[in-house]
């Protein structure tokens, strides 16, 4: 099936972060990658991306998916659900409704939605273990209402590369570029769009094993600020994406240039 018409919805994942454009601050990520690989084979494709960091699904059900469904997407992705998990007030009754929320909604108005559940990146954080049980719940919720719902589902859950902080940025949450560009394939693979199948090889070399400095090193430097930052936010009601607007609000043709840029490894141009 060919798409023409892709709208990416969610949080920091889906803007993109840690996956900067070679030479630039802007960040490019998963959607962008994927987009470039949907455009290649159509040049009718159009593309929007709506994803703006810190935001949770009743946030993104809000403010993101009526502007997607005014855009009339034959494709919309939808990565969310950590800043639910990670949320002070964190209930898993609330997040599963708001999970079947957005995907009903979604599946009832675009003939294609995919949905990602969250890999398991409890064991590698010392210090926030008690996380696992929450994103199972969010998962388990994810499935059923993918499941109920009709939509696609990439499982993330079991992701092998978790385990190797190389795919991940300095807070070991957000993912760097061979990340986005494994999450890419997940996607493109969902879709039965041929894809750049190296993307999913595992990296060269002896995958990182910090040893406890560096452990303590991360918690001072990621992890405690962060704390902080959310506890403040959670007392004053603001949330990390106050006042960022999404890369690309509006369904806009992929462009060679950009084609290009999107594509590029780093360090290339």
């Amino acid at each position: 099936m060919g798409y023409q018409r892709f709208v990416a919805l969610g949080d920091s994942c889906t803007e993109g972060l840690d996956d900067r454009y070679p030479g630039s601050e802007q960040y490019r990520g998963w959607a962008d990658l994927a987009a470039a690989a949907l455009a290649a084979r159509d040049p009718d494709f159009r593309y929007a991306n709506l994803g703006v960091r810190g935001r949770r699904l009743d946030q993104i059900i809000v403010e993101q998916i009526p502007t997607a469904l005014d855009l009339r997407p034959d494709l919309v992705v939808l990565f969310g659900g950590a800043n639910d998990v990670l949320t002070r007030g964190y209930r898993p009754e609330v997040v599963a409704k708001r999970v079947e929320a957005a995907i009903r909604i979604l599946t009832r108005a675009v003939p294609t939605v995919v949905v990602f559940t969250l890999s398991d990146v409890s064991s590698r954080m010392p210090g926030v273990l008690r996380i696992r049980s929450r994103l199972e719940a969010l998962n388990d919720a994810i499935r059923s209402a993918a499941a109920g719902h009709g939509a696609r589902l990439v499982d993330l859950w079991e992701e092998a590369a978790v385990q190797d902080l190389r795919y991940f940025g300095p807070d070991r949450l957000h993912l760097s570029e061979p990340g986005h560009r494994r999450l890419a394939a997940h996607l493109l693979n969902r879709l039965d769009i041929p894809c750049d199948q190296a993307w999913l090889a595992p990296l060269p070399g002896v995958p990182l094993n910090p040893g406890l400095p560096a452990h303590l090193r991360w918690m001072w430097r990621e992890v405690l600020p962060a704390a902080v930052t959310r506890t403040r936010n959670w007392f004053t009601g603001r949330s990390p994406g106050d006042g960022i607007l999404p890369k690309r609000p509006e369904l806009l043709p992929v462009l060679a240039d950009e084609l290009n840029k999107w594509s590029a490894l780093p360090g290339k141009v």
